[in-house]
């Protein structure tokens, strides 16, 4: 039975690292308890991008990997297998972890002013950085001028909300 259809782990290991995921992932869903060289023949791909790929998944704990010894030539190698049923574990975890990267930020927003001199090339500064500049741009010489934030506090205030009801589902 081959699997043609883009399942939630395909999806997932393509995010985490491409197309090179992708094919490995399909190989592991379409092959299992594969080792890396039946993967790689199967994918087309170089042994070295192979493993790189199942290691990081193995790493994540999407696949599990068994170590058994090969009959014909004596040498333990690693069976893999897809371990479908942690992706939405995984999925849950790095919305969580998003939602406290956000919520850092907003509270880093919330705290803070900020000024530009207007210049796109020119970096933001806070206020402790300005007045230390005497509200000069250091890069382009030019009068830094308050930011208002509220529209990217609102857009984090909306983010956070949408993330905190989808985990409480």
């Amino acid at each position: 039975m081959k699997i043609e259809y883009e399942d939630t782990f395909v999806k997932v290991a393509g995010l985490i690292g491409g197309p090179d995921y992708v094919r490995v992932a399909r190989a592991l869903l379409n092959n299992e308890n594969a080792t890396d060289e039946e993967i790689a023949s199967a994918t087309g791909l170089k042994i070295k991008t192979v493993r790189k790929a199942l290691y990081d998944l193995f790493g994540r704990s999407l696949i599990t990997g068994v170590r058994v010894r090969d009959p014909k030539r004596g040498w333990f190698v690693y069976r893999w297998k897809a371990q479908r049923d942690q992706t939405d574990g995984f999925i849950q975890t790095q919305r969580k972890k998003v939602l406290n990267r956000l919520r850092q930020r907003f509270e880093y927003e919330e705290v803070h002013e900020f000024y530009h001199c207007g210049t796109p090339t020119c970096l933001t500064r806070t206020f402790e950085d300005a007045m230390e500049n005497f509200f000069k741009c250091p890069s382009c010489g030019k009068p830094l001028n308050r930011l208002d934030n509220a529209e990217l506090k609102d857009a984090l205030r909306w983010k956070i909300h949408q993330l905190e009801e989808e985990l409480a589902k």
